[in-house]
């Protein structure tokens, strides 16, 4: 990039500029495309030098034997290791965050690959929250113990005390290197107390003279909802896939932190072939101009359909959707840690898999399919596909139950999808309650 630091202008005198007005152009120079206002997709494997001696200076960096000079990640090499396009998501999705750096990678499930391969070795012991995404825990409970290391769990991450046991328990072990959280918990909602979780780690650092690397899964709420790497957490981690990308036309995941912390993720990145290509990083870079009005649009849209769901005179629902959880230790820790809610949410009723599945089936608009935060409204039965790799027992325990299924409200109109919703009810179960 040019010399010339205004690409990343981040203030005008005294006024720091928001996150929404900087997608729009911070970290690309339009003079070094020919004045094009937006990004080209830059289609090369490979990158030219001026000087051998530059190649040289390069590889030093890439490398971590030279440190890369002040606000940047080094020159550009090889398309594995870094590209245009995707130093731009980079630097964009940091100042979304609230964090130093990000590391974008192929895939969400790349990016904690990443992660968990950058720090964690033979002996070590990894604790979890749960539930967990499906793919999360079957990497950590199937993949990693083939690999010497232990796992650890917690089952409510608004107890302090338990979250503490828990990792004193695990500690007997081996080395507890990492506590990887999902806050919100897909499909349930559930939360982790940030500030309680970080006690816990300062305990665990003065009786053990190791802290545990947190790191919390933010596709839910992130990064608009609710920003992690400010209130003490290691690392945020992202499935770019969802609201990010927003259009469900892409994979894509992301990790936020220090410099220093994800130092050791890039170098696993590169090595493994996990950044992500040209196109799908412009792609999200695109994406990123509209995140805050799709986000805020579809979680208002989000409240109105909870709430018809929870007054809908045909069955009863329990709804696990933030606003509607009615506990006074979540709330408090949910308007602390988030600003939003978000439009996933789930919904249970008490009725057989056979039941959710008609109900399912008598949507029209309503999309049956996984993942979530695209602009299309999607319907999906957890316990049936994205959860089903984790055993019955463990469903069970986490409340993921046949009843339990959960929407992802996207951009359509809210009066359309209550419609939607009103009438599969009505064909399902027949009559009003």
């Amino acid at each position: 990039m040019a010399n010339d630091r205004n690409y990343k202008k981040s203030k005008i005198g005294d006024h720091v500029l928001k996150p929404e007005t900087m997608m729009m152009s911070y970290g690309y120079d339009p003079q070094l495309s020919e004045g094009s206002v937006k990004p080209p997709v830059f289609l090369t494997s490979t990158f030219a030098y001026q000087t051998p001696e530059e190649g040289e200076e390069f590889f030093h960096i890439m490398a971590g034997r030279k440190p890369a000079p002040q606000g940047s990640v080094g020159g550009l090499i090889y398309s594995r290791f870094n590209h245009p396009n995707v130093e731009i998501v980079e630097d964009r999705l940091s100042l979304f965050e609230g964090a130093e750096c990000s590391i974008v990678c192929s895939s969400g499930m790349g990016a904690i690959s990443a992660i968990l391969l950058a720090y964690l070795r033979p002996g070590d012991v990894i604790v979890q929250s749960a539930p967990l995404y499906g793919g999360t825990e079957t990497l950590i409970r199937k993949f990693l113990p083939e690999f010497n290391i232990e796992t650890g769990e917690f089952h409510d991450g608004l107890d302090e005390s338990g979250m503490l046991t828990s990792l004193r328990a695990a500690g007997k072990k081996g080395r507890v290197a990492m506590v990887f959280i999902e806050s919100p918990a897909n499909p349930t909602n559930s939360l982790v107390d940030f500030e309680a979780l970080n006690r816990v780690l300062d305990i665990i650092e003065t009786e053990t003279g190791h802290r545990p690397i947190s790191v919390c899964d933010n596709t839910l709420m992130g990064p608009v909802f609710q920003q992690v790497v400010p209130q003490g957490i290691d690392m945020a981690m992202y499935s770019l896939t969802k609201y990010v990308g927003g259009h469900s036309d892409l994979v894509a995941g992301a990790v936020c932190g220090s410099r220093e912390m994800l130092r050791p993720v890039r170098a696993t990145r590169g090595a493994l072939g996990l950044n992500l290509d040209p196109h799908t990083s412009w792609m999200i870079s695109r994406s990123l101009e509209t995140l805050s009005i799709r986000m805020e649009r579809a979680a208002d849209s989000g409240r109105k359909v909870a709430q018809w769901i929870a007054d809908n005179g045909y069955i009863a629902a329990k709804i696990l959707h933030p606003e509607f959880i009615q506990d006074i230790a979540y709330q408090a820790v949910y308007k602390r840690q988030c600003s939003g809610p978000s439009s996933t949410f789930s919904f249970v009723l008490d009725v057989s898999k056979s039941s959710a599945f008609r109900l399912i089936n008598n949507l029209s608009i309503f999309k049956s399919a996984v993942s979530l935060g695209g602009s299309e409204s999607l319907i999906c039965h957890p316990g049936s596909t994205t959860h089903s790799g984790v055993s019955t027992e463990l469903r069970d325990k986490f409340g993921i139950t046949d009843g339990l299924i959960r929407l992802s409200i996207g951009l359509e109109h809210p009066d359309d999808l209550i419609a939607d919703l009103d009438n599969a009810f009505e064909v399902t179960f027949k009559q009003k309650k």
